[in-house]
C-alpha cells in the first residue's frame, strides 16, 4: 500500500460513528521500520488551507481495520489524543 492509497480513505471513529477526516500524513518510527501513527487534520485545516487548528494523531494500535475505502479507528475519547499543537511542534 502507497501513502497516497492512505490519503484517499475517510477515517471513521467505531465508537461514535463519527467521520474524522482523511489521513493527512504519517509518523514513522525509522528504528523499528514501522508506521507508528497516522495524522488526521481537524475540519478547520483541511487541506492546510483553512487557519489553524490541530492535527489528531492517532496511533497504529488504534486501526481496527483497513478497507478499500475507510479506516476504521477506536478513539474511546478523542480529545486525549495528542494534537499537533499540544506536542508544540510544528511541520
Amino acid at each position: 500500500m502507497k501513502i497516497s492509497d492512505f490519503q484517499t480513505k475517510d477515517v471513521i471513529n467505531i465508537v461514535d460513528g463519527k467521520k474524522l477526516g482523511q489521513v493527512s500524513d504519517l509518523e514513522l518510527d525509522l528504528r523499528q521500520g514501522r508506521i507508528d501513527s497516522i495524522v488526521v487534520p481537524t475540519v478547520s485545516r483541511f487541506f492546510g488551507m483553512f487557519g489553524g487548528g490541530n492535527d489528531v494523531v492517532i496511533p497504529w494500535r488504534n486501526i481496527v481495520k483497513i478497507g478499500a475505502d475507510v479506516v476504521l479507528v477506536r478513539l474511546d475519547d478523542a480529545k486525549a489524543y495528542r494534537t499537533e499543537e499540544s506536542e508544540g511542534g510544528g511541520r
